[in-house]
C-alpha cells in the first residue's frame, strides 16, 4: 500500500531524523516564522517551495553552488541581502552573495558591464529607467524570450506576471519584456495633516489667498500654502517652521530631481501614459516609429529647454530658497530624506513613498502617541502647463536584470533568486518590511486593509486608479547612463547663480543633443538616434502639444482639495 505524505509532513520527519529531504525541513522552518503574513496559504508556500529546491538541483548538478548580485541601499533590498538570501540558501543550497550599494555606484558597475561585455554580476537589480538602455544595446537578456524558451525549465510556473503592478514599465518598444520588478516606490506630496486641520491655520490662510487649506492641486497652491508656513505662520510650538523642503548640493543625486520626472510635473512633456508621446518627461523627442530619438532641444523640436522646463527650473529654485530651511541649499537627496520627520517642515512637493518606513518610528514628532502618523501623503499638484492625461509623477521600478551573454547557469541560478525573493510565499513580509509594493495581490491583502491608517496614505494611493500615472523614466532616453550625468552639473550652475534657469537649460539640451549625436555615429542594435537637423525654435513651440509655448500667466488662482475628499475618491475608484 502506497502511503503519502504532505510536503509539511515529510518536512516535519526529516526535521526530527536529519536525513533526506532537509531542504523541505528548512522551508518549513522559514514558512512557520519569517514568510509570514503571506497571501498564500502554508500548504501553497511549501508547494511553492518544493519547485524551488527541485529547480536548484539541477543547477547543483551542473555545478552552480553560489552566485552575486547587486542592487542599491533600501530598507527593502537590505532585507533581501540579510534575510532572504540566507533563507534561499537553506532552502535551495544555493548561496547567494547580494552586494547592496549605492545607486550610482550600481549604474556605473552596469555601464561598465555593458562596455565590456562581460557583466560583473550573474544578476543586477537596476532602474526600470534603464529600459531604452537595456533594449537599444542589445545586451541585456529580454525575460519574455527567456521564460519561454532556454530558461522555461527555471521559470516558476506560479510566478504570475499578470500579478506584477510595473511590468508595462519593463516593457521595451519591442514588446518584449526585459526586466522583472522587485521594488517600486513613488513620488508624491508629503504634508501636515495636524497642521492643516488646525482651524485658527485654516482661518487665516482662508482670509488671506480667499480659498481654503488643504492638498493643492496646482503648483500655486502649493506656492501659497508654503509661503504661508514660511512667511506668515513661522513658528510651531516654539520651533520655526517651513512651507517647503528640498535638496541643492551639486551632486549625482541633484539630477535625479529633475529626471524624475520634475518637468513633466510641470507640464514640459506631451500627452501619454506613461511618459509623453512623442516628447518624454526629459523632453526627448521620437520619430513617428515612437522609438527614434530626434532631439532633446526645441531647435530639433525637443522640450528640454523649452518654456515649461525654464518654469520648472525656476520654480525649484525660488522655492528652496525662499521657503525650505537655508540648509537645504547645501544637502544631497539622503541627506535632505529625513529632514520632514524632524518636525519643522509642514509640506513637501518632491517626496519619495521609500522613506515610508523611516516616518512611522514610534516617538518621531510627526507620529501621534497611538503610533499612526501625523502626516499623509497625495498625488503631487500639477504646473500650469500640466493637461489632463499627462505623467502625474515618478515611479521607481528596481528590476530584475541580467546579461545575455553571461554564463547560462549562473544567470538561470540568478533568475531562480529573483523570481523568489518576488514569490508570494515572501512578498507580503517583504512589502510590510519595505513598503515598495509590485504585486496587486499584496496591496490588496487584508493586512494592509487592517493597518492602512498606519501609513498616512500609501495604501489607498496604491489601490487607487491614479497610481498608473506614475512613472518610471520611459523608452525615449536612449542611454540613461551617458545622459543622465548631465543633468546635476547643469542644474547645479542655475542652483548657484551662475547661469540663469534659460541657459542652463538651453546647455543641458545641447549637451543632450550632442550625446545623441554621438551614439547614432557609434549605432545600436535597435533605435540609434537619428537628430533632426536644428531650425528655428519658434516653428516648433505650439499650444496644441510639446513643446509648449510660454504661458502669460504662469500663477494661475490656486486651487485645493480636502484629504478626505481624496481618498473618497480613490475608495470609489476615481482619481480626484
Amino acid at each position: 500500500m502506497k502511503m503519502r505524505y504532505s510536503i509539511l509532513a515529510i518536512a516535519a520527519a526529516c526535521a526530527l531524523t536529519g536525513h533526506a529531504f532537509a531542504d523541505e525541513a528548512a522551508a518549513k522552518k522559514w514558512i512557520d516564522s519569517e514568510f509570514q503574513p503571506s497571501t498564500l496559504s502554508k500548504d501553497k508556500q511549501a508547494a511553492e517551495m518544493k519547485w524551488f529546491i527541485e529547480a536548484a538541483k539541477k543547477l547543483q548538478a551542473k555545478g552552480v553552488k553560489e552566485i552575486s548580485v547587486v542592487s542599491e541601499t533600501l530598507t527593502t533590498h537590505e532585507y533581501e541581502s540579510k534575510t532572504l538570501a540566507k533563507a534561499f540558501e537553506e532552502i535551495t543550497g544555493i548561496k547567494v552573495k547580494h552586494d547592496v550599494i549605492q545607486e550610482g555606484d550600481v549604474v556605473e558597475k552596469l555601464q561598465t558591464s555593458m562596455q565590456s561585455g562581460k557583466s560583473i554580476y550573474d544578476g543586477w537589480i537596476s532602474d526600470s529607467d534603464l529600459i531604452g538602455t537595456h533594449y537599444r544595446y542589445g545586451k541585456i537578456l529580454a525575460l519574455s524570450d527567456y521564460m519561454t524558451g532556454t530558461g522555461k525549465e527555471f521559470t516558476n510556473p506560479d510566478l504570475d506576471l499578470k500579478d506584477f503592478i510595473g511590468t508595462s514599465f519593463t516593457t521595451a518598444p519591442d514588446k518584449k519584456m526585459y526586466q522583472l520588478p522587485d521594488q517600486q516606490f513613488a513620488n508624491l506630496y508629503w504634508f501636515r495633516a495636524d497642521l492643516f486641520a488646525r482651524q485658527d491655520l485654516k482661518d487665516k490662510f482662508k482670509g488671506k489667498y480667499g480659498y481654503d487649506l488643504g492638498v493643492p492641486l496646482n503648483w500655486s497652491a502649493y506656492e501659497d500654502i508654503a509661503a504661508f508656513f514660511s512667511e506668515d505662520v513661522k513658528t510651531i510650538d516654539g520651533k520655526p517652521i517651513y512651507g517647503h523642503m528640498d535638496y541643492g548640493k551639486k551632486d549625482p543625486s541633484l539630477g535625479w530631481r529633475f529626471t524624475d520626472a520634475w518637468l513633466s510635473m510641470a507640464g514640459a512633456a506631451d500627452v501619454g501614459i506613461p511618459n509623453g508621446m512623442p516628447i518624454d518627461e526629459w523632453g526627448i523627442k521620437v520619430a513617428d516609429d515612437k522609438c527614434t530619438p530626434v532631439g532633446a532641444s526645441v531647435s530639433r523640436g525637443g522640450a528640454t529647454n523649452s518654456p515649461a522646463a525654464v518654469y520648472a527650473l525656476t520654480k525649484y529654485i525660488d522655492w528652496m530658497k525662499k521657503f525650505a530651511p537655508k540648509e537645504a541649499m547645501g544637502m544631497t537627496f539622503g541627506e535632505s530624506g529625513p529632514v520632514p520627520a524632524q518636525g519643522q517642515i509642514a509640506q513637501q512637493i518632491f517626496w519619495y513613498t521609500a522613506f515610508t518606513a523611516d516616518m512611522v518610528k514610534p516617538g518621531l514628532p510627526v507620529v501621534n502617541a497611538d503610533g499612526t502618523p501625523k502626516w499623509r501623503m497625495a498625488p503631487g499638484p500639477n504646473g500650469p502647463y500640466w493637461k489632463p492625461g499627462m505623467q502625474n509623477g515618478y515611479q521607481d521600478v528596481g528590476s530584475w536584470t541580467f546579461f545575455k551573454d553571461h554564463d547560462a547557469n549562473k544567470v538561470a541560478a540568478a533568475w531562480l533568486y529573483a523570481q523568489f525573493v518576488t514569490s508570494k510565499t515572501v512578498s507580503l513580509k517583504k512589502s510590510i518590511t519595505g513598503l515598495t509594493f509590485i504585486r496587486d495581490s499584496d496591496i490588496r491583502a487584508d493586512y494592509f486593509t487592517q493597518n492602512a491608517n498606519k501609513y498616512g496614505g500609501l495604501i489607498e494611493f496604491y489601490r487607487s486608479p491614479a497610481r498608473v500615472a506614475w512613472t518610471p523614466t520611459g523608452t525615449n532616453v536612449p542611454d540613461y547612463p551617458k545622459l543622465a550625468q548631465l543633468w546635476w552639473k547643469n542644474v547645479a550652475e542655475a542652483v548657484t547663480g551662475e547661469k540663469t534657469p534659460q541657459k542652463a537649460m538651453d546647455n543641458l539640451a545641447d549637451e543632450m543633443d550632442n550625446v545623441m549625436s554621438r551614439l547614432e555615429r557609434a549605432g545600436m542594435a535597435h533605435c540609434a538616434p537619428k537628430l533632426t537637423p536644428k531650425g528655428d525654435p519658434n516653428k516648433y513651440l505650439s499650444d496644441a502639444h510639446a513643446p509648449w509655448k510660454k504661458l502669460a500667466n504662469e500663477k494661475p488662482k490656486g486651487e485645493t482639495i480636502a484629504y478626505d475628499t481624496l481618498l473618497n475618491a480613490w475608495k470609489n475608484g476615481k482619481v480626484r
